[in-house]
């Protein structure tokens, strides 16, 4: 369920419209931080789910997106203060911990829907 672009991308430009009718400037900027970080997220989870399929290949590669998505974590949980971005971004974390924990007690192909899940969700948090 990896978020596609396209659609993110329409989202954002709808959202974009309508806080900066609805806002001042500085919300816009922080929400439109959100969505940016929450785009590159998404990226992170696509190649999360792609580096698990193939993690017979190359197992870094999944440390690799997960330590993606935790830097691109911090970047929103330093900048926002609205408790739906910080539960969703919290959730996030423990999901990549999870993916984390499974991938070092040998998981060789972890579960990677409730990070996918989680992405979407602060996707969704970051839109509103």
């Amino acid at each position: 369920m990896a978020v596609s672009r396209r659609r993110l991308a329409a989202v954002v430009a709808t959202a974009t419209l309508t806080a900066g009718l609805a806002t001042g400037c500085d919300t816009v900027g922080k929400a439109l931080d959100c969505v940016h970080t929450a785009d590159s997220i998404a990226d992170s989870v696509t190649d999360l789910q792609q580096a698990v399929e193939s993690a017979a290949n190359d197992p870094n590669q999944a440390d690799a997106s997960l330590d993606s998505i935790e830097k691109n974590l911090g970047k929103i949980g330093d900048k926002t203060d609205n408790a739906e971005v910080n539960k969703a971004v919290d959730d996030l974390n423990k999901a990549v911990g999870n993916v984390r924990t499974a991938i070092k007690n040998g998981d060789r192909t972890p579960d990677v829907s409730p990070v996918t899940d989680a992405a979407g969700e602060l996707t969704k948090v970051c839109t509103k």
